[in-house]
């Protein structure tokens, strides 16, 4: 995602038109709805169609974008949401466990950006959930538009990933022999 830098990337261009899903956790109302603000408008700004979908929290962000990547036609996804901590140790989980499902799609060749604000309080998650500031909602839209750049600049992929040959399983006779 973009961050605190006076580099400023410029949004990409395309020749074939882009597809984009926005997918939210509207946990704080206020806060996603100057995310999602943020984020539409460098979306459109480069001419990007994009779709949002919601799920009920941060953790479910990135088994929405898995989803959607894998049965759908989005060219790429942008993560939305905001952790605010609490007293307990969840929030850790909330915001380690979104972000490392988001880097593996990532290194699966998913292009995401990830707009996921982890704060201390309220007033961190507003300040961060401005649509002025390029380290949040509006510069991971930036971050999954670069990333589809680099995706069609490089083409198709050249191997599958994952297994390509069926898989023998072990077990007795009367069950499946082949994943």
């Amino acid at each position: 995602m973009a961050g605190h830098s006076d580099n400023d990337m410029g949004l990409p261009n395309f020749a074939d038109p882009v597809k984009v899903a926005i997918v939210i956790a509207p946990y704080y109302t206020k806060v996603s709805n100057a995310q999602l603000a943020s984020a539409r408008g460098v979306l459109e700004e480069a001419g990007a169609a994009h779709e949002t979908i919601e799920v009920p929290g941060s953790l479910e962000i990135p088994a929405a974008v898995s989803l959607a990547h894998r049965m759908s036609n989005f060219d790429g996804f942008v993560a939305l949401g905001c952790v605010i901590r609490g007293r307990t140790s969840h929030y850790d989980v909330v915001v380690n466990e979104s972000a490392r499902g988001l880097m593996l799609l990532g290194l699966q060749g998913v292009a995401v950006g990830n707009g996921i604000i982890t704060v201390e309080n309220m007033d961190q998650a507003e300040e961060r959930a401005d649509a002025d500031r390029l380290d949040t909602a509006g510069g991971a839209a930036a971050a999954a538009l670069h990333l589809i750049a680099l995706a069609r600049r490089f083409g198709q992929p050249k191997a599958k990933v994952g297994f390509t040959q069926d898989i023998l399983l072990a077990g007795d006779s009367e069950g499946p022999t082949t994943a």
